[in-house]
């Protein structure tokens, strides 16, 4: 089998989540438990770091698997979902799975996941775990793909958990209230193992408390710790921060959202110096300042080009476009173009009313079939008293924000992970 014929069959016959929703979601840890048995438990064979959150998960995961790299570790990375390229989902020291391992995989397994119909994201998590235990890696970061307790990931026991935050996201799976969704979340707690909460609110701190207490968890707020700050914005688009137990530090990734982020992240490599990983300083200097170049992170606050200067960022739900909008009201432009789209069973409207009301307006659809119309975009903007045109696809969309911009420009691509995937595959 070919990695095409391979690739094919995942496409046609598994449904993904991020094309079609729902009908992709499947309830339960049944299958996933099937595929792991049937594989004689890959993960078993090394450590592993177990991330949920709402929002920052991908970023945690690609800073923590940079650092570790620099600390001399084998590092397995498992994240979703990709922007350009399935593969970008698995990773051993940032190297993408290979074409042959998914090809011979799905050979050697097409009968037994024929005869119990996973889901795209649970052949995945099972495709990862055994390339992970292939390929020897000393430890995996494993990030959640929806919730927590019920998700594919959740079959493992880490050696530490980290949830990063809570906010209002996929409400149609995890409940309508912060309570509700931290109560998803916190399943990835498991009995006498580490967990270290990046953000907190009032809703949902006692949620994590009582799961802790109940599996005797050691529990960590990484909003105590303040182990990040004094920001300042790099001339090339990073950070610059302060840590009182690591010193000065820098990052190439962008985003005010990277604060928490970073404060996370060094909280939980106290956390790992305390089980026994070997991190210095020099490892954490060493993978912070290279992040995104080393493990491939794409779409967080990425800056493509400047003269006009072009960002794209990958943000989609209000928790994450608080401080896009903070982010994008900041910057200094002569006029801010904003490409935008979302998917429907984001809080859209919400979104919207959070957006800068002096910017002009790019909408687009996505190839996503989850996307909503430029039209239905355009006519909300229209009632909120937006400047707004409307294309049928984000290339068009870009190449007439770009002709209309001038030299002092801020052009921003965003909205949705398929409008910067479009963007990424199509424009750079």
């Amino acid at each position: 089998m070919t990695y095409k014929e391979a690739q094919e069959y995942i496409e046609a016959s598994i449904p993904m989540f991020h094309d079609v929703g729902a009908k992709a979601y499947k309830e339960g840890l049944g299958d996933i438990l099937e595929l792991d048995s049937h594989l004689a438990h890959p993960h078993l064979k090394y450590k592993t770091i177990h991330v949920a959150g709402t929002n920052g998960k991908g970023s945690t995961c690609s800073m923590l698997s940079s650092i570790l790299q620099a600390s001399g570790y084998r590092v397995g990375l498992f994240t979703s979902p990709h922007i350009k390229d399935f593969r970008e989902r698995i990773r051993v020291n940032s190297q993408v799975i290979s074409k042959k391992f998914i090809s011979c995989f799905i050979e050697k397994e097409r009968k037994f996941i024929d005869s119990i119909h996973p889901s795209f994201f649970e052949l995945t998590t099972a495709l990862a775990f055994e390339y992970f235990a292939y390929k020897k890696v000393d430890i995996a970061i494993i990030e959640v793909g929806l919730g927590g307790r019920l998700d594919s990931t959740n079959i493992i026991t880490p050696i530490l958990s980290i949830i990063t935050n809570i906010s209002l996201d996929h409400t149609q799976f995890l409940g309508k209230t912060l309570e509700e969704i931290a109560r998803e979340k916190a399943g990835i707690i498991k009995p006498n193992v580490p967990v270290l909460v990046g953000e907190t609110q009032t809703e949902t701190k006692d949620v994590f408390l009582s799961k802790a207490k109940e599996f005797s968890s050691p529990i960590f707020f990484a909003q105590k710790r303040s182990e990040a700050g004094d920001f300042k914005i790099l001339p090339q688009g990073g950070l610059s921060f302060k840590s009182p137990s690591f010193g000065p530090l820098e990052t190439d990734l962008g985003g005010l959202y990277q604060e928490k982020n970073l404060n996370t992240v060094l909280s939980a490599v106290k956390i790992l110096q305390t089980l026994g990983l070997k991190i210095s300083k020099e490892h954490i200097n060493d993978g912070l300042k290279d992040v995104a170049k080393t493990v491939g992170f794409m779409g967080r606050w990425q800056k493509i080009s400047s003269f006009p200067t072009v960002v794209c960022d990958t943000g989609h739900n209000p928790g994450g476009w608080q401080y896009i909008v903070k982010q994008l009201e900041a910057q200094p432009q002569k006029n801010l173009r904003i490409v935008f789209g979302m998917v429907s069973d984001k809080d859209y409207s919400l979104v919207m009313r959070m957006l800068p009301k002096k910017a002009i307006y790019y909408f687009a659809k996505s190839s996503s079939k989850r996307s909503i119309s430029e039209d239905t975009l355009q006519n909300l903007a229209k009632s909120l008293g937006l400047t707004s045109y409307s294309f049928s696809s984000v290339k068009k969309a870009y190449l007439r924000a770009k002709k209309d911009a001038q030299r002092d420009d801020f052009i921003f691509v965003g909205g949705s992970t398929f409008i910067v995937a479009d963007f990424m595959m199509n424009c750079v």
